[in-house]
């Protein structure tokens, strides 16, 4: 099994430097150091490199010993076998590096530089020896509920202790939903996607004969197809804040993320352990396999590390390391632990029992791993970093491959600028810029052709993490500052919980493999709680903890403590698989119940936290998307390879790219829809689509009247409303039938004696609209977000959409919708191409009235909520 890694640029973080460094210098080599050195230091190198001035140009810090041996983006200055490999050597010297840049140092300097790197480089300059004290009670810490063993109450069920928490507050649960409503809410929670009209069809049928069986018939069959791992894997790519571009300063994409993407969606299709998933995720690259397969597999999962935000723009190697593992760890407490670790970055957590220096304990296991997020350098991006190759080759990437003679072309042109960059190097006439520019194309060159093979086929590639080839404990730093380090810590985990403090790590290793193990311990008891208690909140709309990602003092309490432990307990004797715990909830009574509301349970739980009926919800932005697709037939359910962003390769969203540059047109699930951050298409932004620079625990729920215009006015919505249109007309002659279907794939149910009063009203008083243009300019167009392109498209003249989100009054205005479409059109305007946008095609009267009438369905408030 092989992995080997693009490199770009190193980190230093290593101390190990020639001559005996020792701690003591002889008073000689105080004064040498004194009259000669330092004042040379002061006048060349403190302008640049140094606290007081505030600059650190390189990351490199040149006023203590420590500085010098904390190096800067090359690493340590005064590494090396003999002075003269030291880069401070040669960058004095003007050998590779030219410091200080303007003009060489005389050479007397350099040669009392030369006697005192000849003596070892004895120096008396130390930073103040800081302590940080903690004064957290982490005795006292523990008595916090969170923090105790789960314990399952004997003989209790889901249903006996919900049922006792409503006698108790004197609460009358409602009754059982109606087969239909059931059904759609098992299929949009399950797989996203809604009950065809035969499924409805067969499910009521099946019900009348036995319910109990025909629901668990029915939920064995969703939990068994792929889409069910394309809904919840969604659920955690939001905790694991899952995006396809750095965001940030410098918003530079990511174009491998979309194997960690897949990776989820697998291991939630396999049921894979959820503990065994956490590991995998941790320190999947530490692990023991079998096979390359799981080999590969394993290392793909350890993207969860490498998903971040990232200041690319960081001139401070030790910041940018600090901020990289910090975000880490933020992410990692939050989702598995469902703690706010990182706040005791600075000083001990002001509520939880987390002192700093336990932050800097688990900050030192990830310290001594190397984040593998790619991204090619530039002057804006000082802190790309390398990928992983993986064991097995991508077949696809064949398809990709460079000839010979290309890549003959691009070495010679590497020479080229090379040699024109040594001839340019002294010519006062050549700008910096220029200079940075040729560098640049060098960078972009050799990167390329180290991702290459033999036979000049790009390597398969992923954003992994691997340990550092010298994994060390490190030092508590001062209100976080790295340029005010105090005492050192042993890498570990949190005092607070079993198994916690310094730990027993493998010789050599970064201790991510022990921390691994601690988070999915079954003597842990939050991470089990957490997982639960997410899948509960996915499934009844909030959770038993209401601050699912804050289970620390500041957070809420459970709601039924007991019921959460029970879950818990369960969860882990069970063999920590989702799918069961899924199927064992949504089999529960309690799921079960209808939406009524009871003005009675109202008055004494407004919020249903007592869980006396089941809270209507709003259809995520992905299922609402997924469905409108659905509804006329055109969704697509096989998997796409890859991401657009990935066919874009390294790009800077923002500077000539963005959602605008991707195809419009596709009609793959929107989980595969690309999410570049800063730029997330419109159809998902606007309906709560979870924020990919944080850990979201759940989606926000708005209702705002720029979801009702997009539903009302965007092109593809008009297309979709369209294509149900034809295929209900295809399939039935019928008016009453067409709305029949229209109702049943729209609502999952059939429409009432009132609907069917209001449906023939609207045929009866519509009148469609003469459509002078076909066809949508380009320049109107870019602009459909919905299948994932962007921009701000709506069809132009016209009158404006009238009642479409009002239901059956919305029908009986009847002159809404695509009676916009008249006047459509307008020139077309030169501008960089884009992928084509969906059109309004000619449409009969007959299709235009259906069409508005499928297309109000739509916009209604049922369609949208789920009950």
């Amino acid at each position: 099994m092989k992995t080997s890694a693009v490199i770009i640029t190193v980190l230093g973080f290593g101390l190990t430097a020639f001559g005996s460094m020792a701690s003591t210098i002889t008073p000689a080599q105080e004064k040498f150091f004194e009259t000669h050195i330092r004042p040379a230091l002061v006048q060349y190198c403190y302008d640049c490199h140094s606290v007081e001035t505030g600059k650190n140009r390189g990351g490199l810090l040149l006023d203590t010993q420590d500085g010098m041996l904390q190096g800067g983006d090359s690493g340590n200055v005064l590494s090396g076998d003999h002075f003269s490999q030291s880069l401070f050597w040669k960058a004095i010297n003007w050998t590779d590096l030219e410091m200080p840049p303007k003009e060489k140092m005389p050479a007397e300097t350099i040669q009392r530089f030369k006697e005192w790197l000849s003596m070892g480089a004895p120096d008396p300059r130390r930073r103040e020896k800081l302590v940080v004290e903690s004064k957290v009670d982490i005795e006292a810490g523990r008595q916090h509920w969170a923090y105790q063993a789960p314990m399952a109450p004997t003989g209790a069920t889901i249903d006996s202790l919900v049922n006792a928490s409503l006698a108790e507050a004197g609460l009358t649960p409602s009754g059982k939903a109606d087969p239909a409503t059931l059904l759609r809410r098992l299929y949009i929670d399950l797989v996203g996607i809604p009950p065809t009209p035969e499924e409805v069809v067969h499910f009521e049928k099946a019900w009348s004969m036995d319910a109990e069986a025909a629901i668990e018939s029915k939920v064995d069959d969703l939990l068994r197809r792929p889409q069910f791992g394309e809904r919840w894997g969604r659920h955690w790519l939001d905790v694991a804040r899952y995006a396809e571009s750095t965001g940030k300063d410098v918003n530079v994409t990511y174009p491998h993320a979309w194997r960690y993407r897949d990776y989820v969606i697998d291991s939630f299709n396999a049921d894979k352990p959820y503990d065994e998933f956490i590991r995998e995720q941790v320190a999947g690259d530490l692990l023991k396999v079998k096979s390359d397969k799981e080999w590969q597999e394993n290392l793909i999962a350890t993207g969860f590390l490498t998903m971040g935000t990232k200041g690319l723009n960081e001139t401070n190697p030790r910041q940018f390391k600090m901020e990289v593992v910090d975000e880490q760890i933020d992410t990692l407490s939050q989702a598995v632990l469902g703690l706010t670790v990182s706040c005791a970055r600075c000083h001990d957590h002001k509520y939880d029992p987390i002192p700093t220096t336990d932050y800097y304990a688990l900050a030192g296991i990830l310290t001594s791993t190397r984040t593998l997020f790619g991204t090619v350098p530039s002057a804006q991006n000082k802190r790309a970093a390398n990928l992983i190759e993986l064991p097995i080759a991508d077949p696809v990437q064949a398809l990709k491959g460079y000839s010979e003679q290309e890549i003959a072309q691009m070495r010679q042109q590497i020479d080229q600028v090379q040699q024109n960059m040594r001839t340019m190097r002294n010519d006062p006439s050549v700008s910096a810029n220029m200079l940075a520019g040729m560098r640049r194309r060098v960078l972009e060159l050799q990167t390329k052709l180290a991702t290459l093979d033999g036979t000049g086929v790009p390597a398969t590639m992923a954003m992994a993490v691997q340990d550092d080839p010298q994994p060390a404990d490190i030092q508590v730093l001062l209100r976080g500052d790295v340029e005010k380090p105090a005492q050192e810590v042993k890498r570990g985990f949190l005092q607070v919980l079993p198994g916690g403090g310094p730990a027993k790590i493998r010789e050599g290793e970064s201790g991510r493999r022990e921390l691994a193990e601690w988070l999915t311990s079954e003597e842990n008891p939050l991470t089990a709680r957490v997982m639960v208690n997410r899948i509960w909140l996915h499934l009844f709309g909030q959770g038993l903890v209401g601050s699912p990602n804050n289970w620390g003092k500041t957070g809420q309490a459970p709601s039924h403590p007991e019921l959460l432990d029970l879950l818990a307990v369960r969860f882990m004797e069970g063999g920590w698989s989702i799918k069961s715990m899924v199927r064992s909830m949504v089999l529960s009574d309690a799921y079960q119940r209808s939406s009524a509301i009871d003005l009675a349970n109202y008055e004494k739980d407004p919020d249903n936290r007592l869980l006396w009926r089941m809270s209507p919800r709003p259809m995520d932005a992905e299922v609402l998307r997924d469905s409108i697709l659905a509804m006329g037939g055109g969704l697509e359910l096989r998997r796409p390879y890859g991401s657009q962003v990935s066919e874009f390769g390294d790009m800077r969203v923002g500077r000539g790219f963005g959602s605008e540059n991707l195809k419009t047109d596709v009609r793959y699930r929107s989980v595969y829809l690309p999410v570049l951050r800063g730029d997330v298409p419109e159809a998902l932004s606007l309906f709560d689509f979870a924020d990919p620079n944080l850990s979201k625990p759940e989606r926000e729920m708005t209702n705002v009247p720029s979801q009702a215009l997009y539903l009302m006015n965007d092109v593809v919505i008009l297309n979709e409303s369209l294509a149900m249109a034809r295929a209900l007309m295809k399939k039935h002659s019928s008016t009453e039938a067409q709305v029949r279907e229209a109702f049943l794939r729209a609502f999952g149910r059939e429409p009432s004696e009132a609907d069917m009063a209001a449906a023939v009203a609207f045929f009866r008083d519509y009148r469609p609209v003469r459509q002078e243009v076909t066809r949508v300019a380009a320049s109107q167009q870019q602009g459909s977000r919905f299948q994932g392109g962007q921009g701000r498209n709506r069809p132009q003249g016209g009158s404006p959409r009238q009642g479409m989100a009002g239901g059956r009054q919305g029908m009986r205005q009847g002159r809404g919708g695509m009676a916009g479409m008249q006047g459509i059109g307008g020139p077309i305007r030169e501008q960089t191409p884009v992928p084509p946008a969906p059109t309004l095609p000619v449409m009969t009267a007959q299709e235009q009235t259906l069409a508005m009438f499928c297309q109000a369905l739509i916009a209604s408030a049922e369609f949208r909520i789920l009950n």
